[in-house]
């Protein structure tokens, strides 16, 4: 069994701190990585809507060098790969129709992908409304999923499954207002698959409602740009739930 993919299948209240390059190039590095290895999240997650090719890859290679925590891609585009990574969530934004964010970027990184040495996790990417107009929403030219239409998200999700997809991904997007609801994530994990919900969270409250809904990861991006300091918060939270083990 692959071993990252069996790392999301086995995950029970972990945390993805989700880190967008061209923001993290321009932060505090030391800061930043002195409190990142502090917090002990069990997963990173790296990638943007819009970012170069350059600082993507300059954001990887800085990640592998100053901690040791699984190192995830979450690609924007098909320019977002690195072989420095330890696995790249393939995402395939089965909620939406356009082609490109389906199967065109795919399709223009997959024999590159075929000479790396990473992990490749075939992913439902499913974009829910969070309230707000969201940079991935924008660039994908998508519209998200109803927040109230639980049921819709499970049969696409389902349908995902059956197409061979490993995991599913429920995302509300960068800065938006709300997060995947709870009812939602329940119908979602209900298919059986790995869940990972992001978008919109900024409270250990909100990770712990959204872990007791099924999520098995909970991912958290734009409030550690707004507050750094939120970083220590997830090191409580990770310290009291090695501790509860």
């Amino acid at each position: 069994m692959s071993d990252f993919l069996h790392l999301f299948q086995n995950a029970s209240k972990a945390i993805a701190v989700l880190i967008d390059p061209e923001k993290f190039l321009k932060c505090n590095l030391e800061d930043f990585f002195r409190k990142l290895n502090v917090a002990q999240p069990d997963f990173i997650f790296v990638g943007g809507s819009t970012v170069t090719r350059k600082d993507f890859e300059t954001c990887v290679q800085l990640l592998k060098s100053n901690c040791k925590i699984p190192l995830i891609i979450f690609p924007g585009a098909s320019h977002q790969i690195s072989e420095n990574a330890d696995a790249l969530l393939f995402l395939s934004l089965i909620s939406g129709k356009n082609p490109d964010f389906l199967i065109g970027h795919h399709i223009q990184a997959a024999e590159e992908l075929e000479n790396m040495d990473i992990e490749i996790i075939s992913t439902a990417y499913l974009l829910i409304d969070g309230g707000k107009k969201t940079s991935v929403e924008f660039v994908s030219q998508t519209t998200p999923i109803p927040n109230d239409q639980a049921n819709i998200a499970r049969k696409i999700a389902l349908a995902g499954k059956f197409q061979g997809k490993q995991l599913v991904y429920l995302d509300c997007g960068s800065g938006a207002y709300q997060t995947v609801s709870t009812e939602m994530a329940q119908q979602v994990k209900s298919i059986g698959l790995p869940l990972i919900i992001g978008g919109g969270i900024r409270s250990l409250t909100k990770i712990e409602e959204l872990h007791a809904a099924g999520a098995n990861v909970v991912v958290i991006g734009n409030k550690i740009e707004e507050d750094i300091e939120f970083l220590l918060d997830i090191a409580n939270f990770q310290k009291q739930k090695h501790e509860v083990r």
